[in-house]
């Protein structure tokens, strides 16, 4: 019978390609063609940004339209194609409708006017459905028009190739430039810590290169030392999973790790470590422990030579571990710098562009980013504005009155994101600032209004209050600056005057600050390079230092000033070391004293810029004159551009830079607008800020000074306007040419277009979906086993994009579904659970959840969001019916898609997710009907195609054809035995199969409360996959012939899986496999009966009676088809109990008839087997064998009786009680029937010495020929006698096999033999006995305790109270023969031996004669030694004694036999 471990696995289902689609070639055969994008996070954090939430960051509640930057008439076609290539979801697209007029042409970047600035005749939307698509639709639908020339037919597709190519990289560019914004200054999204770490997955030549390892240690060609057991189960793991094509399927599609084949294999061996027997002092743990580091060693090639290693040799190892450690850092928070380089990657941007487009968008400088954010979100607020004016480019909303509540989303995003920048810290206090939210709080509508339209159409969650619609004006306590100086006096030059030994030293100290003093020094060395640092609120402090000699007199009050200094730092002085004169005192003798100072003043985080201006205004610095000026930052949005004199802290004059342009302007223009004819005394380089009725004017010495002055109040203002400096005739000058060198550079590389681009004429839906997918790509190309998760770095930078350019949640989500909707169906392995939370994101905001808002029920969705556009709930209906035959697809091959239950959990959040898709809505749960009949109708689908995949890929041993092609007919000529042979097989696998669903995929069916009946249905599963056999089994036992009994072991394997399983116990299969096999049982057991009893009966008639096992040929036969009948009925476990029993009865019953008709024909031969030899009684009878095997027959009947008729060792049916009796009297009759045959040689024996007797006539005539010697001593026939009792006993115990029934039989012999002796010395109790007599018996008496004794007769039994009396008989017979014969006589005729061959009887003295036979059985009261010693002197005491007579003569004969009780006799 095949072993069950060595099915085959069935193999992956067929129809489920292998993706082969290449990331570079994808994307030049659709130029611009969008793919469906994707959204993921971790499984511990929802979408990757906020644990526990549907929604995430502040992107899910920054819903914009996808569509808002369309064309005036228009909004933009939105594509929805799941796919990175030209097929898939790609032609689903949701066109809006055009209206009547023309589009203008679109541009990947915006047009520029005829002013150098942005044209508003054209749109920047990108194209949502690329040239390829278009034209790929059309050659669907019209034929293609023949080529008039070859040669330009594919010249002019190389060209169009070509232009593809430019345009996508065109795209790309531009979109790296949004994404590197995106990680340059993030203020939305952080990067998640929580997510589920993904393990390395297994590529198929490293699955090759473990299936070599494994083989190599079953074959002993690795040092791991391992036990038996652990072959075994490496043998199994490796023969079940590691070659199964189910799992290189999935290795294929990328869904294994490392990971999972260790999980496998544990799994696997817990259950064989459990199963084994407990061994003491070593607990199963460590067994299991040992075992996993065993394995860990085979899956690592432990002791492989490099050389052998995929890879070759070490540098190869080290070169793709460096790699590897590169690769594994994704999976961490990564820099900004890695972030970079990672999306360089995805989206193919080279290294030196990114370098360009770093250093002109100045991507180092948070000020700059921050500026380049508030000037996107200006332009996003006017972008509101127009729409609000003209609705036509909204896009379409399943309720006309979700257009107002879309303007209010709108601004609510807006206003989020400016919480947000507003949130981040400019210097400490300021996000607390009461002016922090001045610049937005008008866009808020009123709570009034807010409120009506949550009633009405349900929109969004309570926004902040409003404030008052007047703004806050700064006031100068507002204004807070800190510096920190940091000043180091070094040395000091031009002390001449002093003694070298004098002591100089200096102080310092800051206006309104503590004083510091430096070290001691002598004049000749006056260096100290001490440091001093100060805390000021000064923007122009006054840093004093003097230098002092200490005085030498010794009443001098005070150290004598040298000279004296006064610093006026700035943030923007030299930090490097300087000399300065001192001023020295008018009567100092040293006139040029000079010291070295460096002195260092640090610039606070909120001050942006600060240097000496000049300056008028109509309402601040109404006066031209040069001022200290600070452009100072309050919060995110409030900058003040404050004036400062010296030594004060707060500021003289200021103004609020909210609402100003600035711009350079010329000299006269500057005149102009102070109002002076003649040219402004002092400044060079103008500019000014302007604002809607007011203006200032400033400028300034150097035209560099002026150029950062303007860069740094341009990002300030926030303006979208930046200003250009104006060329002089001889062009640049060399300061603004090297500020401008990295936009120069960017515009010589054509990188211009992108930097200038405006985002806010971007359809940043479009590009987020491009960057989605190519980071899904690379995602799913990378060495870790994601199953669609996002990396930590790469949902941050979606989340950023998301949030800061108004992706709207619901498209993002869609994207992402569409996208691993096309992925899995190529056969990329997703996570459904990944699946499951974009699809209930997505069904959420489409349905919304219903709550209670007093008395009317709104919408409530998860990211905040209330509209819902009619391309939204299209698509969504869409990818729903798609998603919902993608699980039903997975479900009916779950074997194939989850191969071994991996990835964990997958099956169960599949069927989660189904129950979820199944819903009508997010609020009304699916009735368990439906959803129980859709699961059904998967599982009965399931059940068919895993048979018929099983069928038709199990081989046939030793063949090509298949266990199908058999059973169905298609080769002609198979036997039916074959047919059985292959079914029984089939079974097996089947089995197998079954046990595996049980093992990884029940416990997907159990658990949940909520998909309790999922059990059941796996159930049912089961039941229809033996449906489908049970057709196979019923037309091949049909064509078997018939009473032929190998389909038996097709009965066991099923039946033995089947009442293990309590679902499938006593199921539909279950009692159809009993039906059809009860009658075969049945007919089998009569036949077996009948067989059994003709055995018996010619078995007997012809035995031969020889020795055979434990009885004869025939009782061997006999019991063991007994036994082998009831094991194999009992081995079939019959599932029904009542015919199990019925069954049972009528076995014990058959056995019992059968034992008791064996007895009574072995009894019948026993007896006739004892008349045969009755006339022969010689001592040279040898018991037969034959009698010995009849023996041996009664008694192994005895032995088998109670296994053959008892059930379970409980008499039930009192069968055995039955037979046992029969056979206690058989064996009691046996025993009497040897003893008596036995006792027949002995009485020969006797009757042979009775003819010695005194007073007959033979006696005499005996008794002379005994004198001369003639007929013998009467010890030979004592010597035969004892021979024959130990050929006998001999005899016995070899061939009788039952020691306790030998033991039986010899008590009773010896107890028979000293009974006939005992009974024939007292029919000669008044004679003496002849001294041939007395010879015989005195040796057979003495041979008989000690044979008797050898073979184990108790102490008890042998020195029983009849053998002490005939023992001290025949002792006075022997000492009346040595008396009358006399010593040397009686010994000559053999009548003496050997002191230790004597009898161990114990001799008693009593004081009467009536108690000597009494005290003759007592020997307890004797130790063994005393007894051994007077048992072995009894010849010696009584011969001793007859000497004593006759050297006394007859007088002392007389006197002793006269004697009393002291007398021997």
């Amino acid at each position: 019978m095949i072993d069950p471990s060595s099915s085959e696995e069935e193999t992956d289902e067929e129809g489920v390609e292998e993706p082969h689609r290449h990331h570079h070639h994808s994307q030049r055969a659709a130029k611009g063609q969008d793919v469906g994008g994707s959204f993921a996070g971790g499984p511990n954090n929802t979408f990757g940004i906020t644990p526990g939430q549907l929604a995430g960051h502040g992107n899910s509640n920054l819903g914009v339209g996808g569509n808002g930057a369309g064309a005036a008439s228009s909004t933009a076609a939105t594509s929805w194609g799941g796919g990175g290539g030209g097929g898939g979801g790609a032609s689903n697209s949701l066109d809006v409708p055009q209206s009547s007029g023309s589009l203008p042409s679109r541009s990947v970047s915006p047009g520029l006017g005829p002013d150098g600035g942005t044209s508003t005749s054209t749109t920047a939307t990108l194209p949502a459905h690329s040239p390829s698509l278009n034209s790929s639709h059309r050659s669907g639908s019209l034929p293609r028009p023949l080529s008039p020339s070859p040669s330009l037919s594919s010249d002019k597709n190389e060209q169009d190739f070509q232009e593809r190519e430019e345009e996508e990289r065109k795209r790309r560019l531009q979109l790296y430039v949004f994404v590197s914004r995106c990680v340059a200054y993030p203020f939305n999204a952080k990067q998640p810590t929580d997510m589920t770490k993904r393990q390395l997955k297994v590529t198929k030549q490293q699955l090759e290169s473990l299936q070599q390892r494994f083989q190599s240690f079953l074959k002993g060609e690795t040092p791991i030392l391992a036990d038996e057991a652990f072959h075994n189960a490496v043998q199994s793991y490796t023969e079940l999973f590691l070659r199964s094509d189910r799992v290189l399927h999935a290795v294929t599609a990328g869904g294994l790790s490392s990971q999972d084949f260790r999980d496998v294999f544990r799994l696997s061996v817990e259950r064989r470590v459990r199963s084994l027997p407990d061994i003491d002092g070593l607990s199963k743990e460590t067994v299991l422990t040992s075992w996993m580091v065993k394995f860990d060693a085979i899956f690592k090639g432990v002791g492989e030579d490099d050389s052998r290693r995929p890879g070759g040799g070490p540098r190869s190892q080290q070169q793709q571990q460096a790699q590897l450690n590169q690769t594994l850092h994704s999976e961490l928070a990564l820099s900004k710098e890695q972030l970079y380089d990672l999306f360089q990657q995805i989206l193919g941007v080279k290294k030196f562009e990114h370098q360009l487009l770093f250093n002109a968008l100045q991507l180092d400088s948070s000020d700059e980013q921050a500026a380049a954010i508030r000037r996107e979100l200006d332009g996003r607020l006017q972008k509101v504005a127009e729409m609000e004016k003209n609705r036509k480019l909204m896009p379409r909303f399943v309720l006309k009155e979700m257009e107002v509540l879309y303007i209010e989303e709108l601004k609510s995003s807006i206003n989020l994101l400016m919480a947000n920048l507003e949130s981040l810290p400019v210097s400490k206090g300021s996000a607390d600032s009461r002016y922090g939210l001045q610049r937005f709080k008008r866009y808020n509508v009123s709570g009034k209004r807010r409120s009506s339209l949550l009633r009405s159409q349900g929109s969004l969650s309570r926004l902040d209050q409003d404030g008052p619609d007047g703004e806050s004006t700064l006031s100068k306590m507002d204004i807070v600056l800190s510096f920190t100086l940091e000043v180091i006096i070094m040395e000091v030059k031009g002390l001449k005057s002093l003694a070298p030994n004098r002591i100089v030293y200096c102080t310092m100290e800051v206006e309104g600050g503590e004083k510091l003093q430096t070290d001691q020094a002598e004049a000749s060395k006056p260096m100290w390079d001490t440091q001093g640092d100060f805390t000021t609120t000064h923007p122009l402090p006054q840093v004093k230092m003097k230098l002092f000699a200490e005085a030498e007199g010794m009443f001098a009050l005070e150290d004598k000033e040298l000279g004296r200094i006064v610093l006026r730092p700035t943030p923007l002085a030299s930090k490097f070391p300087e000399w300065h004169k001192m001023e020295v005192p008018k009567n100092a003798t040293d006139k040029d004293l000079r010291i070295k100072i460096a002195c260092r003043m640090d610039k606070p985080l909120n001050m942006k810029h600060c240097g000496y201006l000049y300056a008028w205004g109509k309402g601040v610095w109404k006066k031209w004159k040069k001022r200290y000026y600070v452009l100072v930052q309050v919060s995110q949005y409030t900058f003040a551009m404050c004036s400062y004199k010296e030594k004060k802290t707060e500021p003289s004059e200021m103004f609020q830079l909210d609402g100003y342009t600035v711009d350079y302007i010329e000299a006269a223009s500057a005149n102009l607008m102070v109002g002076m004819a003649s040219d402004l005394d002092g400044g060079r380089f103008f500019f000014n800020a302007v604002k809607e009725g007011d203006s200032v004017v400033f400028a300034a010495d150097d035209e560099a000074e002026s150029h950062l002055w303007v860069m740094a109040l341009y990002r300030a203002t926030g303006q979208s306007h930046k200003p250009a400096p104006p060329l002089t005739p001889s062009g640049k000058s060399s300061t603004i040419a090297k500020i401008q060198g990295d936009t120069d550079r960017a515009r010589k590389h054509g990188m211009e277009e992108y930097i200038s681009a405006d985002p806010v004429k971007f359809d940043h839906s479009l590009l987020f979906k491009l960057v989605q997918t190519l980071t899904l790509d690379f995602r799913l190309n990378d060495p870790f086993a994601s199953l669609g998760w996002f990396s930590p770095g790469q949902i941050f930078v979606l989340d950023e994009y998301c949030a800061r350019y108004g992706v709207r949640g619901c498209y993002r989500h869609l994207y992402y579904l569409a996208d691993l909707l096309y992925r899995a169906e190529r056969g990329t392995m997703i996570d459904p659970t990944l699946i499951h939370y974009s699809f209930a994101f997505c069904a959420s905001h489409v349905h919304g959840n219903r709550h209670s808002d007093g008395d009317v029920l709104a919408p409530a969705r998860p990211d905040g969001v209330g509209t819902v556009t009619h391309e939204e709930k299209d698509k969504f209906q869409e990818i729903k019916e798609r998603l919902r035959v993608r699980l039903e697809y997975q479900i009916t091959n779950f074997r194939s898609c989850f191969p071994f239950g991996r990835p964990e959990g997958a099956l169960k959040a599949t069927l989660s997710l189904m129950e979820r898709v199944l819903m009508k809505d997010i609020m009304t749960p699916v009735p368990a009907e439906e959803v129980r009949a859709v699961i059904k109708k998967c599982l009965e689908n399931a059940a068919l195609i895993n048979y018929n995949k099983l069928a038709s890929e199990a081989k046939v041993e030793g063949a090509e054809t298949t266990i199908q092609d058999d059973l169905s007919g298609e080769q002609p000529g198979v036997p039916p035995m074959k047919k059985l042979e292959d079914l029984i097989h089939l079974a097996e696998l089947c089995v197998d199969l079954l046990q595996q669903n049980e093992e990884h995929y029940a416990e997907a069916f159990k658990g949940d409360q909520a998909f309790a009946w999922f059990s059941d249905l796996l159930v049912e599963h089961a039941e229809i996959f033996w449906s489908f056999f049970a057709v196979d089994m019923d037309a091949v036992l049909a064509e078997q012939l018939p009473d032929t009994w190998d389909s038996f072991p097709l009965f066991q394997i099923l039946n033995d899986y089947l009442r293990m399983d309590d679902n499938l116990k006593n199921g539909r299969f279950h009692q159809h496999l009993r039906d059809t096999f009860a009658p075969q049982v049945v007919r089998y057991v009569d036949l077996m009966e009948s067989s059994i009893a003709q055995s018996i009966h010619k078995g007997f008639e012809k035995e031969k009676w020889e020795i055979k096992g434990n009885g004869c040929s025939t009782s061997e036969d006999l019991f063991w088809k007994l036994d082998a009948l009831q094991s194999f009925i009992h081995d079939l476990h019959w599932p029904d109990a009542e015919f199990a029993r019925h069954l049972e009865q009528r076995l014990k019953l058959m056995a019992c008839d059968m034992i008791e008709s064996c007895i009574q024909r072995t009894e019948n031969a026993f007896q006739q087997w004892l008349k045969k030899g009755v006339t022969f009684n010689s001592t040279d009878y040898v018991l037969p064998a034959e009698l010995c095997a009849m023996v041996n027959v009664v008694l192994d009947a005895k032995q088998q009786s109670f296994k053959l008729c008892a059930v379970d060792g409980v008499d039930v049916h009192q069968y055995h009680t039955k037979i046992d009796e029969l056979i206690e009297r058989t064996s009691s009759t046996m025993s009497q029937g040897v003893v008596s045959r036995l006792l027949s040689v002995l009485e020969s024996v006797i009757s042979k010495l009775a003819r010695y007797d005194e007073g007959s006539i033979l006696g005499s005539i005996l008794s002379f020929t005994y004198k001369q010697n003639v007929s013998g001593s009467g010890r030979d026939l004592g010597q035969s006698y004892v021979n024959f009792t130990r050929n006998s006993m001999d005899q016995i115990r070899s061939k009788v096999n039952d020691e306790l029934w030998i033991l039986n039989l010899f008590d009773a012999w010896y107890a028979a033999q000293i009974q006939m002796l005992g009974t024939w010395l007292a029919d000669r109790m008044n004679h003496s006995l002849h001294p041939y007599q007395c010879t015989c018996l005195a040796h057979i008496v003495k041979k008989l305790y000690t044979d008797f004794e050898l073979q184990g007769v108790i102490e008890e039994n042998l020195n029983s109270r009849l053998y002490q009396t005939v023992s001290t008989r025949m002792q006075t017979e022997e000492a009346t023969c040595a008396l009358t014969m006399g010593m040397s006589g009686y010994n000559e005729m053999g009548g003496e031996e050997e002191a230790e061959s004597r009898p161990k009887v114990k001799i008693s003295e009593t004081s009467q004669s009536s108690t000597g036979s009494a005290g003759m059985g007592s020997t307890s009261s004797l130790d063994p030694a005393t007894y051994v010693n007077k048992i072995s002197n009894v010849t010696t005491q009584v011969v001793g004694r007859m000497g004593n007579v006759f050297g006394k003569g007859l007088g002392g004969l007389g006197g002793k036999l006269g004697g009393g009780p002291s007398s021997w006799f």
